[in-house]
């Protein structure tokens, strides 16, 4: 669901950021409000969940692969508000770092996974958990149907993105200029993937985390606890770190899915005969375009990732590469929410 440089036109692209913009804006504000908490160090534990669960790769139909987001732990710990933040770092850690979403689409990848899939999980867990108690399996329950509808709802989004293109625009013959296929094929390519299986793994990781959280720290699904106690303990989340860094260990199972995301796939890909097939596999036995879309090519090389493919140059086992890559990823991450921390600090002293 990562949408590259190349897929989206430039004006596509400046209207998803400039809708994306408003969100970051009051995101900001209301978090600002909050950093009396512990929101800080949740934030960053919280991210850096998103940042790794976002690589496990999981096998879809076609020949495809789709991932979770990590979306709905998200809103019901952090708040949609907070979640927007910790989701679209992480995005922005990935596309900067990693080449995993593009540069020119980061507000796209934002408005979809990082705003609408948290907003939309939000409302629906507060819909189905109500007033239950913290550690009711209803909880448990609402969880998993939001992250499954949150999911799912970031995916129609892109793939209404990806379908517009080659109806708005074209060159003169026809041709698609950007991502190739329309919203007939678009729809269901990316949604079959993520109804039968991206979805599920998403409710799954919602669920069982609030499970989780259930018997160790219930009062994180309580939006309402100020925490005064552990106000900024960065030591408070470090079981939440220790589970965080259990899964990347487990990281390199995402390398066992085979095939490339829908609508992830490089501009040589599309002059690639065998690429070529499993692209028209994946979108309903439709060939793509004979040569590559013009404005696909010109925009797929504006940034080069320092470690493309979470594959770093200077190690060749590629499982110890993905496994460096979700540590350096979250480190980064780290570092973003320590000096998050540290200003806030700064400008408050006594708290």
């Amino acid at each position: 669901m990562h949408i590259p440089d190349g897929y989206l036109s430039p004006s596509t692209c400046a209207a998803t950021f400039a809708m994306a913009a408003p969100f970051w804006y009051v995101a900001s504000r209301k978090v600002k409000s909050r950093l009396h908490t512990k929101l800080v160090p949740l934030m960053a534990v919280v991210s850096a969940f998103s940042f790794v669960v976002m690589m496990f790769n999981l096998p879809l139909p076609g020949g495809t692969t789709g991932h979770a987001v990590g979306l709905a732990i998200a809103a019901i710990v952090l708040g949609p508000w907070a979640a927007v933040l910790s989701i679209s770092i992480a995005l922005l850690i990935q596309a900067v770092f990693f080449g995993d979403g593009g540069i020119t689409a980061i507000g796209a990848n934002c408005l979809n996974m990082a705003i609408v899939g948290p907003f939309v999980a939000y409302f629906v867990y507060q819909a189905l958990a109500g007033r239950s108690e913290l550690t009711s399996v209803r909880r448990v329950v609402a969880a998993g149907v939001a992250g499954y509808v949150g999911i799912n709802a970031a995916a129609l989004l892109a793939a209404i993105e990806f379908g517009i293109q080659p109806m708005l625009f074209h060159d003169a013959t026809g041709a698609p200029l950007y991502a190739p296929y329309p919203l007939a094929i678009a729809v269901p390519a990316m949604m079959a993937g993520h109804l039968a299986i991206a979805g599920i793994a998403e409710a799954v990781a919602g669920a069982g985390l609030v499970a989780v959280l259930q018997r160790t720290e219930p009062e994180l699904l309580d939006l309402t606890a100020s925490h005064p106690a552990t106000a900024g303990r960065w030591r408070e989340t470090r079981a939440l770190w220790f589970g965080l860094g259990l899964i990347m260990l487990l990281s390199p199972l995402g390398l066992l899915a085979a095939g490339t995301a829908w609508g992830e796939w490089g501009a040589a890909d599309f002059a690639d005969p065998a690429v070529r097939q499993e692209i028209a596999a994946a979108s309903g036995n439709v060939a793509p375009p004979e040569g590559i879309p013009a404005g696909l090519e010109r925009l797929s090389s504006v940034w080069s990732a320092p470690i493309p493919d979470y594959a770093p140059s200077f190690l060749k086992n590629e499982h110890l590469g993905y496994i460096l890559s979700a540590v350096m990823g979250s480190g980064l991450v780290l570092l973003v929410f320590a000096g998050i921390g540290a200003l806030r600090d700064r400008r408050s002293p006594t708290v």
